[in-house]
């Protein structure tokens, strides 16, 4: 089984461009499951029922989130109603929506996906990693697929060897920097830190830079606007046993 995990997709023009080339993508490398987080998909930030749509279009199957994913309110309605969009499962629970999927078609094995948030410089209601004990016993899925948005790099090490040996796969999202450390940990699990971004490669985390450098230089409050140059687009390939649920090789993608 091939899976594409690929990083926060940034604004119009991120979107734009997985239209343009993941359809093409998913038949070169035979993917048969794509996860995107959309969080940043919507211009500015979070993700509107618009951007959800384009990523839907491109073929994504599941749409992960993060911090910035229930700041547009318009998404509400869409995140109770379609099952394949989640949040981080360690949010309220009042917050709309669900943390984790299982997506179920013919020929493929039962998948779970699930979202976290890391806790470590960012706002996440409960600890991850109780979380995760909890949900384990209820995803009736031999493939169990992790998306952990977080900002600490030593967070999602610490959850990948948490998880190692009982998912399939935990990958990191938030940074929109793509890491060089992919790897098959000890138990099977497939882990990179982080996935990297799809937008404007040639920006500051999509930002154009300009406006992240004055933001830098006096500290002074910057609206900041996505930049429209460019993209890369960026992710792991997954190569999973449906037997036993391992992972048996992740590598990089890089689409320019």
């Amino acid at each position: 089984m091939n899976i594409l995990m690929l990083g926060d997709v940034v604004g119009d023009n991120g979107c734009r461009f997985l239209l343009e080339r993941l359809p093409r993508i998913r038949r070169e490398l035979k993917v048969e499951l794509t996860v995107v987080n959309g969080e940043n998909s919507a211009e500015g930030n979070g993700i509107l029922p618009s951007s959800a749509r384009q990523l839907w279009n491109s073929g994504a199957d599941v749409i992960t989130l993060g911090n910035h994913g229930l700041r547009r309110r318009e998404i509400y309605q869409e995140l109770a109603e379609r099952e394949e969009l989640i949040r981080p499962a360690n949010y309220h629970p009042s917050a709309p929506g669900r943390g984790f999927c299982i997506y179920d078609r013919p020929g493929l094995p039962r998948t779970a996906v699930v979202n976290l948030s890391g806790s470590c410089f960012m706002d996440a209601y409960r600890n991850p990693f109780d979380v995760m004990d909890e949900l384990l016993p209820q995803l009736d899925a031999k493939v169990i697929l992790v998306d952990f948005h977080a900002e600490a790099t030593s967070e999602k090490v610490a959850m990948g060897m948490y998880l190692d040996g009982r998912v399939t796969a935990v990958v990191g999202t938030h940074t929109h920097i793509q890491t060089a450390d992919e790897r098959i940990l000890p138990g099977g699990t497939g882990y990179i830190t982080d996935l990297g971004m799809c937008g404007s490669f040639n920006s500051v985390l999509g930002v154009r830079p300009e406006l992240a450098i004055n933001r830098f230089r006096t500290g002074l409050p910057t609206r900041f606007l996505n930049d429209s140059g460019p993209c890369r687009m960026s992710g792991v390939l997954l190569s999973v046993d449906h037997k036993t649920g391992k992972t048996t090789k992740i590598e990089r993608v890089n689409v320019e």
